[in-house]
């Protein structure tokens, strides 16, 4: 699914990020711990240049612990880059974040000056929700819909710490059409701009061959069904979405799998490890 958007405010958003840069000390990247590779923004390693950059996988709480490990080991080999795993919502990952920016520069914190941060993510990464953990206080409009961010702000955190908030941004263009379908399962696209039918598939294909052990306890399956239609069908049997003369309501079925997953109720699931990435991924997670 290669999937086209680029509103114009995300245009916007980065002609004035380019224009503002100069300004900012360090770069927080947010991306979804469940896709670090497909909610890594290649814009943001374009526009930060050779300034620091705190790589955050957010969500933690809902990915596999053992493949966050294997993403926190392939970042932290990229030059000046560190990589924190987190769940916005947990009290104290915010002040472990705070503590990476003051490490990350220490010439301004030791000069009394302070740290200029600017965060930066794809939609729907949890980039408000995380915003607003760090001020103690809601600043940042958080909402279920991707894009909710339309304009910058500049927050002082009162801590030594300025964080300049950017709109989410995507890229032009996603070619990559796994990275397309594994955006749409996580909710960083838009649901009107998906056909639920074909999400749905492609994470029942995925889910079957990786964690189908979640699967029969979620769904209190005797046997794993032998192909990703014939589990969404299973699916809305189970949770009573037979139409009148008991034809099934794929789109039913579909929204009930992609809540499921996207809520945490299927389990700690990555849909991608770095091997997936492609290049020198794999070695490096595996040094």
């Amino acid at each position: 699914m290669a999937v086209i958007w680029y509103p114009g405010h995300m245009h916007r958003a980065r002609k004035q990020i380019k224009e503002v840069m100069h300004q900012v000390d360090l770069v927080i990247e947010v991306m979804d711990a469940r896709i670090p590779f497909s909610s890594e923004n290649p814009v943001v390693t374009e526009l930060r240049g050779p300034r620091p950059c705190i790589k955050v996988l957010n969500k933690s709480d809902l990915a596999d612990p053992l493949i966050t490990a294997q993403w926190l080991r392939y970042f932290s080999k990229q030059e000046g880059v560190r990589a924190l795993a987190l769940t916005s919502t947990h009290k104290g990952d915010a002040r472990k974040l705070l503590s990476l920016c003051r490490e990350m520069v220490p010439l301004r914190v030791q000069r009394g000056e302070p740290v200029r941060t600017m965060i930066m993510g794809i939609p729907n990464v949890g980039k408000s929700t995380l915003i607003n953990a760090l001020a103690g206080k809601a600043i940042a409009r958080v909402g279920d819909e991707p894009a909710v961010t339309k304009h910058q702000q500049r927050i002082s955190l009162g801590n030594g710490i300025v964080l300049s908030d950017t709109p989410g941004i995507l890229w032009p263009r996603m070619a990559d059409e796994n990275s397309g379908y594994r955006l749409a399962v996580t909710g960083a696209i838009k649901n009107s701009a998906i056909s639920f039918e074909d999400v749905a598939l492609y994470a029942a294909e995925f889910l079957l061959q990786h964690y189908p052990e979640m699967l029969m306890t979620r769904y209190k399956l005797e046997e794993l069904p032998d192909s990703d239609a014939a589990l969404l069908e299973l699916v809305g049997r189970k949770r009573g979405c037979l139409r009148a003369g008991g034809v099934m309501d794929l789109h039913r079925a579909s929204e009930i799998l992609l809540k499921d997953f996207r809520s945490g109720k299927l389990g700690e699931i990555s849909l991608e490890r770095p091997a997936d990435s492609g290049n020198d991924v794999a070695q490096g997670a595996a040094d």
